[in-house]
């Protein structure tokens, strides 16, 4: 083969032998090298059923849930208030039972009871049963206080309670298996309901600090007794309406009423000013013990320890006392006509019918569920329409809405008459 044979050979195989690349490609006469370019939509290729980016809630956690959103929360739920009475008595009862068998701080306590009240604001009492969401409540603030403890322990410590030493099961026992996983997919709920706020108010321990303030000794029965009314009050909707000092203030002054141990610089509120808090927000826990103790008497801690005479002679001279100074029942309360706009428009002014209206949670839904979206009142169902986002910070959630706000601003089309030069 001579030298020509083989050089035309080889460039019909070159290809081959030498893949392309940036020294030795030589690109193609009629540019079949060049990607070509993606040829641009048009609005009658664009499918009008389409669904486009789904929408985000954003959840700003509240640390208060006043009395009027408390009421509307269980009208929402559809609960009867001696029900409702008897499933919150009933819970905290049993979080108090078994977090002393476990040796739990009152922290821990604290903490369960405020969560189990949030959730059952959001959740019907028919899509649980109270000892499943008093259980997640407990084994959720165990994780929060880090004081923590298993599913198990809690459901066991619980089921040992009823029964003799001699019948007690340890944790592992299989049977607590299925109940142990009811209770952590519960855990997600608890959150939810909270928020994921875990700032937490504990007012046992500024009750033994303003004790010694006032000068009560430490071990005397005023201060034991204020101690169990600080635990007593957990069994009201309170914790969640109030500050750690009105709630502390409340059972101190509570307390010496109970013995007739009058201390003029409690009662006189002198100091609330320092606290940052009023008169008118001690009374409305003064009064929520008062009916607590009255109905409820052999369901709390010291109720038990008086007669009912006395809790109604208490209440004579602040019943005198609100009327004296004009202070409502409730310190922070606004109708619901008012909130709701007659009760024909959602949160953010859309109208909706009645039966809407009853699935729809009011703009003042814990933790604020209701965020001006039309959002529904559990953050389960809202999460299927779109993101749920938690926040804690409002400012952060109204400078992202003000971001947002203008990419979604309507685009004004204006025609504008251009002359033709080729007609001159």
């Amino acid at each position: 083969m001579n030298p020509s044979e083989h050089l035309v050979w080889s460039n019909d195989y070159d290809h081959l032998l030498f893949p392309p690349t940036s020294l030795n490609f030589i690109p193609p006469l009629d540019g079949s090298h060049i990607p070509k370019k993606m040829a641009p939509v048009r609005d009658s290729d664009i499918d009008p059923d389409r669904a486009g980016p789904l929408p985000s809630f954003i959840q700003v956690a509240k640390p208060y849930i006043f009395e009027h959103t408390i009421q509307e929360c269980i009208r929402l739920t559809g609960v009867a208030q001696a029900r409702e009475d008897q499933l919150r008595l009933s819970g905290v009862q049993w979080i108090d039972s078994v977090r002393k068998s476990l040796r739990l701080p009152v922290r821990t306590f604290d903490t369960a009871v405020v969560y189990y009240h949030k959730f059952r604001l959001l959740h019907a009492d028919t899509e649980y049963s109270y000892v499943d969401a008093a259980a997640a409540a407990l084994f959720t603030a165990c994780k929060i206080e880090d004081t923590l403890k298993k599913s198990r322990d809690i459901i066991c410590a619980a089921h040992n309670l009823r029964l003799p030493v001699n019948e007690h099961l340890s944790p592992d026992d299989t049977i607590f298996e299925i109940h142990s996983r009811a209770i952590i997919g519960l855990e997600r709920l608890m959150l939810e309901a909270s928020s994921f706020d875990f700032r937490n108010r504990h007012p046992q321990q500024l009750v033994i600090k303003l004790a010694k303030h006032y000068g009560i000794e430490k071990h005397s029965e005023l201060a034991r007794t204020a101690y169990k009314v600080s635990l007593d009050v957990y069994r009201t909707f309170a914790p969640l309406k109030q500050t750690t000092a009105a709630l502390a203030f409340a059972c101190l002054e509570l307390a010496g009423r109970l013995l007739n141990v009058h201390n003029d610089a409690i009662e006189s509120g002198k100091d609330y000013e320092i606290w940052q808090t009023s008169r008118a927000m001690v009374m409305e826990t003064l009064l929520d013990l008062l009916e607590l103790y009255t109905h409820y008497r052999n369901n709390t801690t010291i109720g038990p320890d008086f007669p009912v005479d006395i809790f109604l002679e208490v209440r004579i001279p602040l019943n005198q006392e609100m009327d004296a100074k004009s202070l409502p029942r409730f310190s922070e309360w606004k109708d619901h006509q008012s909130m709701t706009n007659g009760a024909t428009k959602a949160s953010n002014g859309t109208k909706i019918s009645p039966k809407e209206h009853s699935n729809t949670a009011s703009p003042s839904t814990p933790g604020g569920i209701a965020n001006g979206n039309n959002a529904r009142a559990r953050v389960g169902e809202r999460g299927r329409d779109g993101t749920v986002r938690f926040m804690l910070n409002p400012e952060r959630e109204q400078a992202e809405k003000e971001i947002v706000a203008e990419y979604f601003k309507p685009i004004e089309e204006e025609e504008i008459e251009v002359e033709d030069e080729r007609r001159r």
